[in-house]
């Protein structure tokens, strides 16, 4: 059997466009998959694949979902109920199979919201060559996620792999642009767009934005190889560039080729001497660009959880992984720094007020589709910063922008009086889901939000409640305290 990574995808461009009509005239979709193998389908590993199998019928998705979900082997009777015989002369001309007595998938095709990407699927470890086409990773998970998706003329995405943040903004773009200095990456970009028929992407071959001059862009997306390390063994995760410069690179770039009212959201790692200043240096970069900001850290370690992590392919060699350390931290102590942040940043050229820059963490685990929330968001910042005084926050329509959980957490009174309330706050069922400390009578406030002025909504929770002059002011200070930072969140949004 020939090593999935071994071989070049060819864009035949008719094939490729058979092979998906074949596939979603299937119900090779999502959903599909979660029908036949569960929730938890796109965590399956490699070694679980043939465990997985065995759940399979026997249906002409259910092979589809074998040969190139699982990445197993089908027989060549099974192959052609599977594809038909366009579809098995489709799969060969594009490279994703060889056929003899038995069809040997040589990638892995994942449906990701409405398009389908064909990669080098699943890893072998420290056997992937040094051009290894990655799938969907969960940083790309995090990466679309967090990616608003207006439609826009032009879009350009840097570091591109095999393409899938190109595919998805071709959905909603005009144009789209994909750089990468990884020619197999390249070959399955331009694979991937035949394969879902999309005739408005355009790869680019060359290092970050190079390809592109001082052409702008309505959005940027960038999950290039940002990982801090030593080596260079794999593209997809060694950039070559010294500590988190590349990252650096990507932010102020990005911004750079920003049309005015464009987006740019880039996966990015950044560097610190330690925890305490975490944030110090990617707040920087993003104060540079002149752009409004949003900053969404992911995850945060030090230099050997990080080292660990990123040389996991040697678990089963405790020499070799030995070795890796010892040279990543080594890495790590003559740069001076210790502590490692990952995380995506959201960039929004405007020049209708001074650039105002935010961080919240995000856990990338409870992360939903956000990209409606980031335009909300970014729409709400920039009415606030064009209204006079906080106070005129009061003459404005306020209304529910997504789905939110009120909670008030209650501590038991010792002598078996009344509970007494210990903390209030509101929670982000969706998107980022984020969470809010507030005040009682805030939830009151957000909770009788109906798209009258917030001025007139507050009054009247403050004559409900029988609140002094006193208590109503106060009142009044934490409902647009706690108004103000949803708006900011996206979770609420101006009538």
């Amino acid at each position: 059997m020939t090593s999935a990574a071994s071989t070049h995808p060819i864009a035949d461009l008719a094939a490729a466009k058979a092979l998906g009509t074949a596939f979603r005239s299937a119900g090779y979709t999502e959903n599909g998959i979660y029908r036949l193998l569960g929730d938890d389908a796109y965590s399956t590993e490699r070694n679980d694949a043939p465990v997985e199998a065995r759940r399979l019928p026997q249906t002409q998705l259910g092979l589809l979902v074998r040969a190139f979900f699982l990445q197993l082997p089908l027989s060549r009777g099974d192959a052609l109920r599977a594809l038909g015989p366009s579809g098995l002369d489709a799969v060969q001309a594009t490279g994703l199979a060889d056929l003899g007595a038995e069809l040997f998938p040589h990638a892995r095709v994942l449906p990701i919201g409405k398009v389908l990407l064909a990669s080098d699927g699943f890893s072998r470890d420290g056997d992937d060559p040094a051009d290894y086409v990655a799938t969907y990773t969960p940083t790309a998970r995090v990466l679309d996620s967090l990616t608003p998706r207006p439609q826009v003329g032009r879009a350009l995405d840097v570091g591109t792999g095999g393409g899938v943040h190109a595919l998805l903004a071709a959905t909603h773009a005009g144009q789209v642009i994909a750089t990468d200095v990884n020619e197999r990456a390249l070959a399955y970009t331009e694979l991937n767009a035949a394969l879902n028929g999309l005739a408005n992407v355009e790869s680019r071959s060359g290092s970050l934005f190079e390809p592109v001059g001082d052409e702008t862009f309505d959005l940027i997306t960038c999950n290039a190889p940002y990982v801090v390390s030593p080596e260079r063994r794999w593209a997809y995760r060694d950039s070559g560039f010294q500590a988190d410069e590349l990252s650096e690179r990507v932010v102020r770039e990005a911004a750079q080729h920003l049309a005015e009212n464009g987006f740019a959201t880039v996966q990015v790692s950044w560097l610190a001497p330690n925890e305490d200043a975490a944030d110090e240096r990617v707040l920087a970069w993003a104060l540079a660009t002149g752009c409004d900001a949003w900053i969404l850290p992911t995850l945060a370690t030090d230099a050997l959880e990080h080292a660990a992590e990123w040389n996991s392919h040697l678990a089963a060699e405790p020499e070799a992984l030995v070795q890796a350390l010892d040279e990543w931290l080594q890495y790590f102590d003559r740069l001076g720094l210790r502590w490692v942040s990952e995380g995506v940043v959201v960039l929004h050229r405007q020049s209708s007020h001074p650039p105002k820059i935010r961080i919240d963490p995000v856990d990338e685990d409870d992360l939903d589709d956000a990209g409606d929330q980031v335009l909300r968001a970014f729409e709400a910042r920039a009415r606030l910063a064009a209204l006079p005084s906080g106070t005129r926050l009061l003459d404005e329509e306020v209304t529910l922008g997504s789905a939110l959980r009120l909670e008030r957490e209650l501590e038991p009174d010792e002598d078996g009086g009344e509970p007494t309330i210990a903390g209030e706050r509101v929670e982000l069922l969706e998107g980022t889901k984020h969470a809010v400390d507030a005040t009682d009578d805030a939830l009151e406030v957000l909770a009788s939000l109906d798209g009258r002025p917030l001025g007139e909504v507050i009054a009247d929770v403050a004559e409900r409640l029988e609140v002094s002059e006193k208590e109503a002011t106060r009142l009044q200070r934490d409902a647009l305290a706690l108004i103000r930072e949803l708006l900011e969140l996206g979770a609420l949004r101006f009538g």
